[in-house]
């Protein structure tokens, strides 16, 4: 990949501190609108433990566990696909390359068409997961058996990232045939995307694997840097290639798993988040992936606010919504000099 020079050059404190404004007021509007709209106050109010009960529950247990899981979701989901961009050096890579979508959703769908998920509390989003780190161990596995001397070389990773997706979606489609219509309608929700069901202990959940996987990509900022420019350079320069590669590689695909066992699949925002910063500041990864985490959150936040107040009283799914809104942003950033080249 290769980029212009910042648009924007803008200190990096600036940068983040434009950003975490931004998500701070997309978090507000997610409290405050709804079926029942509040007041900055009202919201205050309830936070403080003031007020009216009703409005009190709502602020604590419902709107504010979804607006700061929905930031968590989309920071993972804006990271780990910056992280993926640099490690495949492909500017169409995502989040949900290696397969670990895929493999969540085969995970839920099992749990769903055999019933667990009613009787047994939490055990989707445990499947979801398990299914997606399967899938995240047999794609490295393939990669590293196909490969000359144990070497990740990140050609096959991508190509068995594909293989296995394609298998999975197969077997999800065949467990979905002989399901009832129901259980095919639940399914299908739950891969489409939604926050619906978020609450304290998805967001500690969330905030137990995102932070420190961002932290530990945060330290290979530089190295992701140099081997954006390519792995021959970034050996040359002292950088361990193969434990970088698979550090960073291991790392975000946690924080995609995560998300995606508490949100199901949503798309677009691990792929047009980074090429959104890139194009305004650059591709320094010590400011681009903090910049990434903040725009992530600030776009799902968002879009989960709109998601779940224009259709009055259905939601839509937030898959729905990012797909509706990251297309035509996507073919807008590539006609852009700074991606397309």
């Amino acid at each position: 990949m290769s980029y212009a020079r910042p648009l924007l050059g803008w200190p990096v404190a600036l940068r983040l501190g434009l950003l975490a404004a931004i998500t701070t007021i997309a978090v507000i509007a997610a409290i405050r609108l709804g079926a029942v709209s509040l007041s900055t106050s009202e919201v205050i109010d309830a936070l403080l433990g003031r007020g009216d009960r009703s409005t009190i529950t709502i602020v604590r247990e419902l709107r504010l566990p979804r607006a700061l899981q929905a930031a968590l979701v989309g920071a993972a989901l804006g990271v780990s696909g910056t992280a993926f961009q640099a490690l495949l050096r492909n500017p169409l890579a995502e989040p949900y390359t290696l397969g670990v979508s895929s493999g969540a959703a085969a995970g839920a769908v099992l749990t769903v068409v055999t019933g667990w998920s009613a009787r047994i509390a939490w055990s989707l989003p445990i499947a979801a997961f398990a299914g997606a780190a399967i899938s995240m161990m047999l794609v490295f596995q393939i990669a590293y058996s196909v490969g000359d001397d144990r070497r990740l070389d990140t050609r096959i990773l991508l190509l068995a990232g594909v293989v296995v997706s394609a298998f999975l979606v197969a077997l999800v489609w065949l467990a979905l045939t002989f399901a009832t219509s129901d259980t095919v309608r639940s399914a299908i929700f739950w891969m489409m995307g939604s926050h619906s069901g978020a609450s304290w202990r998805s967001v500690a959940i969330l905030l137990a694997c995102v932070a420190p996987s961002f932290i530990v990509l945060l330290t290979l900022a530089r190295p992701l840097n140099l081997l954006s420019i390519g792995e021959p350079t970034a050996a040359y320069l002292g950088t361990s290639v193969e434990r970088t590669k698979l550090v960073a590689f291991g790392v975000a695909t946690l924080m995609t798993a995560t998300a995606v066992a508490v949100s199901g699949t949503i798309g677009f925002v691990g792929l047009i988040v980074p090429h959104t910063i890139r194009l305004l500041w650059g591709s320094d990864h010590r400011a681009l992936l903090p910049c990434a985490a903040l725009g992530g959150a600030a776009f799902l936040s968002a879009t989960d606010t709109f998601a779940r107040t224009i259709a009055g009283a259905n939601e839509l799914p937030i898959g729905i919504v990012t797909a509706l809104i990251g297309v035509p942003c996507f073919v807008f950033l590539l006609r852009q000099p700074a991606v397309s080249r």
